[in-house]
């Protein structure tokens, strides 16, 4: 489009003397691949009827061999059709190894924090998207050239190590904790606060304050203290990674809250000291923001001096600061945080930093119920351990490839390619649904759907070793929509960098598969039937079809398998 642009803008250069930024839109096909209003752009500073600017326009275009077609529709618009020649000179032109990658990102740093799950409980599908997305984002960055660090932020202080504690104490034992790992520490935790609700409906507080004794010992160095933490997290983390590495997501670092706390703690006395925050009478301790454009100020101490997200989260915004200086950091977090993290952006300006501070929220997964209705995925209604789910599109993946040569290492890539995809669906700010024929469908917008697109190509290459050459007689006509399509790969990556938005990736690779399968049904590629010379121009397009798959897919995390 970039070439096509800068064609009409030279010929308005001649024709007018006037200098254009030519915008092209993609209209219905039967008018033409592209067109363009330039001509009632320049009505106005021509002083000319806009429809006569368009036919000296539409006169000089004609002499380009650039373009097979040149009409015009309306009071002014142009619409003109690409020499199918011309069009793959360009993608050739354009093509090397690391097609679809850039460099708008060149030396810059951007700090990528995902999937930061909670060491208390299993891994759940409430980190399904953080992981995701985040894992997406990284893949973008690296794509456009920026240095990529990414962190996972556990969830490793606070509360849950004291509920775990007196859990664990009244609930469990060594054997079991032995035996069920992390889920045991699951069902300790699930157990240990039902008992603290339960307790507190009822007036007591025994239980909430030995909860409290155990942080402030672990707070305090306690010995008996470190060691359950140790033990807890060792089993905990041991499941995470297990988990990441099924998902085939990883980070470069994990620093937990446990890290920031005492840094934490320390800031905020060093706030208080250069009069940022404010003390308040029940010793709490508050960020005002009023200043900065905020009016409701950030708690970052409790009045018992016990920390907050806030308190390691000013410690990781300093760390981060004096550790990397990122020009960007996107926290992978879902929309229930949007206030908290405005607040916590005001802070860090409040503060001086000039870090880009970028929330990437999103939706939840929703599921839909025996009764029709749709609702967020819980345990009340079905699976929400990752583990489980992983197990269950596992299972599936293996019904989908029932009675075809398809090897267990594929099976699980095309259940995680269909998992993956689904949170791609729509942009991340919307809900998804989790439905499981949708997701396994090889008709429609699906990761299946996509990887078969992408395993269809690789076989007719692997089946088809041998000559790739392009003969000057081959026209490239039934392949014009195909190059079309990979012109604009490249366009993709970089608005879905800029945006943050890697369903626009999803979007490209589904119009990609439905075109291949247009193609197929007009244009046999490798039959005996095929010109020795057809069929090398035809399987050159499908390399770089292949190359845009795999490198679209390895975007949003998904392999491409070697059977379907």
């Amino acid at each position: 489009m970039e070439h096509i642009s800068r064609q009409i803008e030279l010929a308005v250069q001649q024709l007018y003397n006037q200098d254009v930024t030519v915008r092209l839109d993609r209209p219905d096909v039967k008018f033409g691949d592209y067109a363009t209003n330039v001509a009632m752009q320049l009505a106005k500073p021509l002083s000319k009827n806009p429809r006569e600017i368009a036919e000296e326009l539409a006169a000089k275009l004609r002499e380009s061999d650039d373009f097979s077609e040149v009409t015009i529709a309306g009071p002014g618009f142009i619409n003109v059709r690409v020499a199918a020649r011309s069009q793959f000179a360009l993608l050739d032109s354009a093509w090397n190894a690391d097609y679809g990658n850039n460099l708008d990102g060149y030396g810059k740093t951007v700090i990528v924090e995902y999937p930061s799950p909670n060491v208390a409980k299993p891994y759940s599908v409430g980190h399904l998207r953080p992981g995701n997305q985040g894992w997406a984002v990284r893949q973008l960055m690296l794509a456009t050239g920026w240095n990529v660090i990414t962190d996972n932020h556990l969830g490793d202080y606070g509360a849950p190590f004291g509920i775990w504690v007196v859990g664990f104490q009244m609930f469990s034992n060594d054997d079991a904790l032995e035996k069920g790992g992390v889920y045991e520490l699951g069902r300790v935790y699930i157990a240990t606060k039902k008992a603290l609700k339960d307790e507190a409906e009822a007036g007591g507080n025994e239980m909430a304050d030995q909860v409290q004794q155990w942080l402030l010992k672990l707070e305090q160095g306690d010995e008996e203290a470190l060691s359950y933490s140790k033990r807890f997290n060792e089993i905990s983390m041991d499941h995470i990674h297990q988990v990441m590495a099924r998902l085939k997501i990883s980070t470069d670092h994990e620093y937990g809250e446990s890290f920031f706390v005492p840094k934490g703690k320390e800031a905020v006395q060093r706030l208080i000291g250069e009069g940022v925050a404010k003390q308040n009478d029940d010793g709490s301790i508050i960020v005002p923001l009023d200043d900065v454009g905020f009016d409701v100020p950030l708690l970052v101490q409790k009045s018992n001096g016990a920390a907050l997200y806030a308190t390691s989260d000013l410690a990781t915004i300093l760390f981060r600061e004096e550790t990397w200086h990122p020009d960007k950091v996107v926290y992978c977090v879902g929309a229930e945080q949007q206030f908290y993290f405005m607040q916590l952006f005001a802070m860090a300006k409040k503060l001086g930093i000039t870090t880009e501070l970028y929330h990437l929220w999103f939706g939840v997964i929703d599921q839909i119920n025996e009764d029709g209705t749709r609702e967020k995925m819980s345990s009340r209604k079905g699976v929400v351990l990752m583990e489980e789910l992983l197990n269950q599109a596992e299972a599936k993946a293996r019904e989908v490839t029932a009675g075809r040569d398809v090897s267990e290492e594929d099976v699980a890539k095309i259940a995680l390619g269909a998992i993956k995809f689904s949170d791609f669906a729509a942009d991340r700010r919307t809900n998804i649904l989790f439905d499981w024929n949708t997701i396994f469908a090889l008709t429609g917008f699906s990761g299946p759907y996509i990887q078969y697109a992408a395993v269809r190509v690789n076989k007719i290459l692997r089946d088809n070793i041998g000559d790739r050459s392009i003969s000057p007689d081959y026209g490239f006509d039934t392949e014009k929509q195909v190059i079309a399509k990979l012109l604009e790969y490249p366009e993709v990556v970089r608005v879905a960098a800029r945006d943050l938005e890697p369903h626009k990736v999803a979007n490209y690779l589904y119009e990609l598969a439905r075109e291949m399968n247009r193609y197929y049904e007009q244009t046999p590629v490798a039959t005996a039937a095929v010109a020795p010379a057809d069929k090398a121009a035809r399987l050159n397009i499908l390399d770089k079809v292949s190359h845009v798959f795999g490198h679209g897919l390895g975007l949003l995390g998904i392999e491409v398998p070697s059977q379907m």
